[in-house]
């Protein structure tokens, strides 16, 4: 039987008799099946790890049946979800790895290093693949830009984000704001990294060959980030701030020095398996390594590296510590691994060696502190299948008539306050902290419909982006989950790329409650269907609940990360309008739908009704015509029309090239409606004259609907509805109010 491991630590009967286990997110019913599946009553040390095993964090107790929906296999997929991240075949030896991962609960009490940490983390899941990390992106979410408190979190957050991922060499090439009063309190941080690989050198976090040995890499262990996936894996609360110890520290300087090393190892092709200490640190790498491998494993904690006197076995094991590895070799090779670290001035301690016999062993001075069988930590934790009712706002919201608002007349004012919208306005206060030229190989930079990276020695590139409108899922949560799907593609098309996989971050309220539980069905649902209709198949992600505020839970975010393949640099397509005299063609059917939109937000103050209907056969079939046009050199530019519709993609188009345009639309809506709508399926495309005609035929014969709308000419937006003017603003005036709204927020 194990032993306690220190006086003040409460006993296996005091944490029974107390129920001391219930601070540790831990219930009366798994209590007593932890107790079952050791044969008696755990003691502090082991309560704890098993805590944050079983939490939401690292187990998915609550989503894992619901992330059995998603199609997750296809011929690209090299390695699927359940190791560090995701791959995808590109061809020619090559793939491209790819993950993103939630620090929302961190980033709302410490958002520096909430933020930085985060960043930190996702670097460590793609190189411990065996990867080589060529980009970051984001996807945030922050309360309304006005009270000091938000306008605080996303200042520090952005600054965190920046200065891990420019300290640490890697550019931060995309991502996206959105700002609601949903988000106030509980801001969403989702972190994205892609990496690049050879087959040959694929890595899996698993702890073979009964014997070897297991070495720590990395700075030593502190009582930084203890219980931190238990902290995410509950609800934020007044008592919240005092958690500040559950944040990790990061150090991006020490991260480059472990990532190079690391890499110099599995380059070596002397590494059986390698996992980071990410959520539950040295708990849950040493766990899941040795159940991926059927085996057991003995740590011994006086090797382990720490940092701070006098530390115990639960803490050792439950720090989140940051830029920390596992890997494990065969005898054999110790010295070769030692050197490889000692060289690069990265410590690295033998900790410990691979069982047969399936049970996770902790030994501190001389004794035994912990027994533990590895399938019950990482396999057995119990799976809810929670109850769902459908929420009576949904209902409402089906009787709700989004025209009943009185016609807007003032159509330029109106595209004004929606370019002002911080959701839809310039980030350029955000990229342009960030290093996004670092290592020069990006090809396409922040600010389009999707990033582009390219291939050394090649001529291809990978397209990436972040997307998901909450308001639509809030609204119709399966609907909101295809049009999340169906928006990434979307950008990635309009890049020139082939859409390849996705990775998610499901953020959502609180499971425990069954309109909530209703929402994350509803939009797994969704987002599954668009997956399998676009052969995208779900290659990894995160889910991240007890997502709430005072006012309630956030709005559904399930965030989609996508990244497509550009087979010729020659097919990288931007949004700016590029030259005058070149036709404007809009693409897909306009309909009366304002619900969840940002004009319905932003003009008339609500987020209400349905948001806009989506087919999938419809977007596959766009989706297809217009890649196959960029890569017939017949597109100019390619702009997909989402928040504020064909109005804001005229204007960010016409931003982004620095030219005006003519635009003319003949429609049977009402003009506000025609110009704010934000129906899917629709795609703004350029062509240069002498290709228009061509273009015009290919389209249509591919039974895509498209119209000739425009030209680019000027230095003006002019937009004239069945004969009458709408629409004439100056670029110049329409740039400055997009490029402003934000630096003047954040005065």
């Amino acid at each position: 039987m194990a032993q306690q491991v220190s006086a003040k630590e409460p006993t296996a009967a005091q944490i029974a008799e107390q129920k001391i286990y219930q601070q540790f997110g831990v219930s009366d019913s798994e209590y007593e099946l932890i107790c079952s599946f050791m044969g008696r009553q755990p003691n502090y040390t082991e309560i704890g790890v098993f805590s944050v095993m079983w939490s939401e964090h690292c187990a998915y107790k609550n989503s894992k049946p619901l992330l059995r929906r998603f199609p997750t296999s296809g011929p690209r997929v090299l390695m699927g979800p359940g190791e560090g991240a995701g791959i995808v075949d590109i061809g020619d030896n090559q793939a491209v790895v790819f993950k993103i991962e939630s620090h929302n609960h961190p980033s709302a009490v410490e958002p520096y290093q909430g933020a930085a940490t985060g960043v930190g983390g996702i670097i460590r899941d793609i190189f411990s693949m065996g990867a080589r990390p060529v980009a970051l992106l984001n996807s945030l979410r922050f309360g309304k830009l006005e009270s000091d408190r938000v306008k605080y979190l996303f200042e520090h957050v952005v600054a965190g984000i920046a200065g891990y991922g420019n300290c640490i060499g890697i550019p931060t090439v995309a991502g996206e704001v959105m700002f609601d009063n949903s988000y106030d309190g509980n801001p969403l941080v989702n972190a994205m990294c892609v990496g690049l690989i050879d087959h040959d050198k694929i890595q899996r976090g698993v702890a073979k060959g009964v014997g070897n040995p297991v070495f720590y890499v990395g700075p030593p262990t502190g009582r930084d980030g203890i219980h931190g996936a238990t902290f995410a894996s509950v609800e934020l609360s007044e008592e919240s701030e005092a958690k500040k110890t559950a944040v990790q520290v990061g150090d991006p300087f020490m991260e480059k020095l472990v990532m190079e090393s690391t890499l110099e190892l599995i380059d070596s092709g002397i590494v059986l398996g390698i996992q980071d200490m990410g959520a539950a640190g040295l708990t849950c790498s040493s766990a899941e390594m040795a159940s991926k491998a059927g085996n057991g494993l003995e740590l011994y904690l006086d090797q382990v590296p720490q940092r701070e006197e006098g530390m115990t076995p639960y803490e050792m094991m439950l720090s989140e510590s940051q830029e920390r590895m596992l890997f494990v070799v065969e005898p054999k090779d110790e010295a070769q691994a030692m050197e490889i670290f000692e060289r690069w001035g990265v410590i690295c301690a033998k900790v410990g060696k691979v069982t047969d016999d399936g049970r996770l062993k902790l030994f501190h001075h001389g004794e035994v502190v912990g027994d533990m069988p590895v399938t019950a930590l990482v396999d057995e934790c119990p799976v809810y299948n929670k109850p769902s009712s459908v929420p009576a706002y949904y209902e409402a919201n089906a009787g709700v008539d989004t025209l009943r608002y009185e016609e807007v007349k003032d159509l330029g004012g109106a595209l004004k306050q929606v370019l002002a919208s911080p959701t839809v306005a310039s980030k350029a206060w955000v990229y342009n902290q960030y290093d996004y030229m670092v290592r020069t190989s990006t090809a396409v930079r922040p600010g389009s419909d999707a990033a582009v990276v390219t291939i050394p020695g090649t001529r291809k590139g990978l397209a990436m982006t972040t997307d998901c409108n909450g308001r639509y899922v809030y609204l119709d949560p399966e609907v909101g989950g295809r049009i999340a799907v169906s928006e990434a593609a979307r950008n990635i098309v309009c890049s020139g790329a082939e859409p390849l996989a996705i990775t998610d971050n499901l953020n959502f309220g609180s499971p425990e409650k069954p309109d909530i539980f209703w929402q994350m069905e509803r939009a797994v649902d969704g987002m599954a269907e668009a997956c399998r209709v676009l052969d995208t198949p779900v290659i990894g992600g995160n889910v991240s609940l007890y997502n709430e505020n005072a006012s309630g839970a956030i709005y559904p975010t399930p965030v989609v990360g996508m990244v497509g393949l550009v087979h010729d640099t020659d097919h990288i397509t931007t949004q700016g309008f590029k030259q005058e005299g070149d036709v404007i063609f809009l693409l897909g059917d306009t309909k009366a739908e304002l619900g969840g939109s940002e004009f319905q937000y932003v003009v008339h103050g609500a987020t209400e009704g349905r948001p806009p209907a989506l087919d999938l056969d419809t977007e596959k079939k766009l989706l297809s015509s217009v890649l196959g046009a960029i890569q017939q050199g017949l597109v100019q530019s390619a702009h997909d029309l989402s928040e504020g519709g064909l109005a804001a993609a005229l204007a960010e188009s016409c931003i982004s090239g620095s030219l005006g345009a003519q635009a003319h639309v003949e429609t049977g809506l009402r003009p506000d409606v025609a110009l704010f709508s934000e129906s899917q399926s629709r795609i703004l495309l350029s062509a240069s004259r002498d290709k228009a005609e061509q273009l015009k035929a290919y389209i249509e014969g591919q039974g895509v609907p498209v119209a000739e709308i425009g030209i680019v000419e000027g230095d003006s937006l002019v937009v004239d509805i069945n004969g009458a003017s709408a629409v004439n603003e100056s670029v110049g005036g329409l740039k400055q109010v997009w490029e402003d709204a934000i630096p003047c927020l954040m005065k």
